[in-house]
């Protein structure tokens, strides 16, 4: 169990028949297996080393808060809406706009989750096998604007899995896309409908954003990476 005040790092899987089967077996052989993404821990990722902060708790509030009240009036309300975090910080952030939406809006839109592991185009290419997620999609994609949220957005790669995963799942009227840290350094055509912040990053640098045991944005943090140590962000 995470101490409070102890920090959870997230760094950024899931599903035609196939890769359902494949998911289900792999998570079976991984029974008792921490994910990296979900793993708490009281310093940096192993190979990383801490730069600055970014944003502090009070900033990370307002950037929902704004993100949230930006969503609401871009759909016109909450009706036919639906929020899908990726795992795993994308889920945290998406449960708190649902959370917020639902202070503005009398009916908070449905959360729910996708995990990207298995769409990765980098899956095969010298990672740890992936440990998956479930994802968890209890509505219909079919007539939904769904409004995928992630933690950062770096070469847009998770996002162009999610996406994949998404469409296994059915055909949403369209998507909008959440990143409570847009870093630059986009290796794909993909770009945010709504933004917390912008920040100005180099290959060498890593954006972590740090979250609260109740799984609320505390800080988001800017980190070093070390000669040979932590692996790629998408």
């Amino acid at each position: 169990m995470t101490a409070p005040g102890s920090i959870r790092y997230f760094a950024g899987v899931s599903s035609d028949p196939t890769r359902r089967e494949a998911a289900d077996s792999l998570a079976a052989a991984d029974t008792g297996a921490t994910p990296e993404s979900a793993t708490a821990s009281a310093s940096p990722p192993r190979g990383a080393e801490f730069e600055r902060v970014l944003a502090d708790r009070d900033r990370c509030a307002r950037m929902l808060r704004r993100i949230a009240h930006e969503i609401v009036e871009r759909n016109r309300g909450s009706q036919r809406l639906a929020l899908v975090g990726i795992r795993t910080g994308g889920l945290h952030l998406a449960k708190q706009l649902q959370r917020l939406i639902g202070e503005i809006e009398a009916v908070p839109p449905p959360c729910g989750a996708v995990d990207i592991s298995l769409y990765r185009d980098d899956i095969f290419q010298g990672l740890p096998r992936p440990v998956i997620g479930p994802t968890e999609l209890p509505f219909e994609l079919s007539g939904v604007v769904v409004v995928l949220v992630d933690d950062v957005l770096y070469t847009g790669r998770t996002v162009r899995a999610a996406l994949d995963a998404l469409m296994d799942y059915g055909r949403p009227r369209a998507v909008e896309l959440v990143a409570l840290v847009d870093r630059g350094l986009r290796e794909l055509p993909i770009r945010a409908d709504y933004t917390g912040m912008k920040a100005e990053t180099v290959p060498e640098q890593v954006v972590k954003v740090r979250f609260t045991k109740d799984d609320e944005a505390e800080e988001v943090h800017l980190l070093r990476r070390r000669a040979g140590g932590a692996g790629a962000e998408v």
